[in-house]
């Protein structure tokens, strides 16, 4: 394998055409149907998977296939079937919906007007998560060029993570055994730590979620009347919480809670922390005198 020609041909690609289609991507304002429910009859939806599905469709590689897959009330879903000449399979993972337009953008920058500054491209969506299914195609056309032997690859490009992935089971199901079982999952969808290093996400923290219910009066009344006398609501949700969840520290107080970091895992925590530094975490907007949690270098 050439390297310096992989490079340049996929330098060439990101600059003649994938840069066009990124920004053209983010000036529509395909919500995630949980901030947007009407996304169906607005159709930014569509309009973002037709965009990604006619770039994939001009792409030179052999065999091909692309298809958008669609579910009624379901988000769409763009399936790219690339076969391969080794055994196995290979699953490219990202999505196309995108988090709402939220506000705080520096003056001259917003959600649906993309811009680029020092070579960035600033706008809602390009880097969480639209550049997927063009990085994922590029590289693997780029490997086909150079008759470089893949195992089949197969891109699924979703319109529902932002809102919890609720759409995909359904997809997956109706793809059945099409897929097969793939021997490697490659999301693209994760921070990088720098522009020095390529970095691969290794885990995820997990999230338990519920609904906490406090209860001390069967019906409203009268603030004058009732303070001083029944409890507030928010001081008993604190005691609760205050069994699960050191106010002060932060630190879990349930044993169920705990599980037991492998050796490999804090190594590698390690060396990331040795090769970042304070980089992560003053990457953070910082109120006046807050710091983070813990200035554990390691």
């Amino acid at each position: 394998m050439d390297l310096a020609q992989l490079r340049t041909a996929v330098n060439k690609t990101w600059d003649e055409s994938i840069v066009d289609r990124l920004i053209a991507y983010t000036r529509i304002p395909n919500k995630s149907p949980m901030f947007d429910p009407e996304w169906e009859s607005h159709g930014h939806m569509e309009a973002a998977v037709q965009l990604m599905a006619q770039w994939c469709q001009a792409q030179p590689v052999p065999g091909m296939r692309v298809e958008i897959r669609r579910l009624p009330g379901k988000t769409p879903l763009l399936l790219v079937d690339i076969p391969g000449e080794l055994p196995g399979c290979v699953l490219l993972y990202g999505h196309m919906d995108k988090q709402p337009e939220f506000t705080g953008w520096l003056p001259g920058l917003g959600p649906w007007e993309p811009v680029i500054r020092e070579g960035k491209l600033y706008g809602r969506g390009a880097a969480d998560d639209g550049y997927a299914v063009f990085s994922s195609l590029t590289a693997i056309a780029a490997l086909k060029a150079q008759k470089v032997p893949l195992a089949r690859c197969v891109l699924l490009i979703e319109g529902c993570e932002e809102s919890g992935s609720v759409d995909l089971p359904a997809h997956l199901d109706a793809l059945g055994d099409s897929i097969g079982e793939p021997s490697l999952v490659v999301c693209l969808d994760a921070e990088c730590g720098n522009y020095d290093q390529v970095w691969c996400t290794t885990s995820l923290r997990g999230v338990i979620t519920g609904k906490l219910h406090v209860r001390v009066l069967t019906e409203g009344v009268h603030s004058g009347m009732a303070s001083g006398i029944a409890p507030t609501p928010f001081r008993v949700a604190s005691q609760l919480l205050a069994r699960i969840e050191s106010p002060i520290t932060g630190d879990l107080l349930l044993d169920e809670l705990f599980a037991t970091i492998p050796k490999d895992r804090q190594a590698q925590v390690s060396t990331a922390a040795q090769v970042l530094g304070a980089e992560v975490a003053g990457k953070l907007p910082w109120a006046n005198g807050v710091k983070p949690v813990s200035n554990d270098p390691v």
